[in-house]
């Protein structure tokens, strides 16, 4: 994008991220660990979550350096405030995934 292009959020990419933790977190409640410790699954989780995580910041990050005044315009519309809250609900889940992750590693991790 260059530095004439307005920023434009995509909403899709964000509810897209929403299938893989809605479904690691499923799995991680339900089913047994692939290798018998859940090492691997905890580290599957951490790093899906790590990446889900990532989306929401880089916009938050380019949304505050991108292009000046770019917070006041998105927070002016309610499209704006849902694209933000939206933001926030997928970097809640990938926290969720993380800590979902981590308690697969060191809780089954030394049984």
């Amino acid at each position: 994008m260059t530095g004439g292009d307005r920023y434009l959020p995509n909403t899709r990419r964000l509810c897209a991220l929403l299938i893989p933790a809605a479904a690691y977190l499923a799995w991680a409640s339900w089913f047994r660990p692939l290798d018998g410790s859940g090492t691997v699954d905890g580290t599957i989780g951490v790093l899906l979550g790590l990446y889900i995580c990532s989306h929401p910041a880089a916009n938050g990050i380019d949304l505050i350096f991108l292009e000046r005044g770019a917070f006041r315009r998105v927070t002016s519309r309610w499209s704006g405030v849902r694209w933000l809250a939206l933001n926030g609900v997928v970097m809640f889940v990938g926290w969720l995934v993380i800590v979902a992750g981590a308690t697969e590693v060191f809780a089954r991790g030394r049984g």
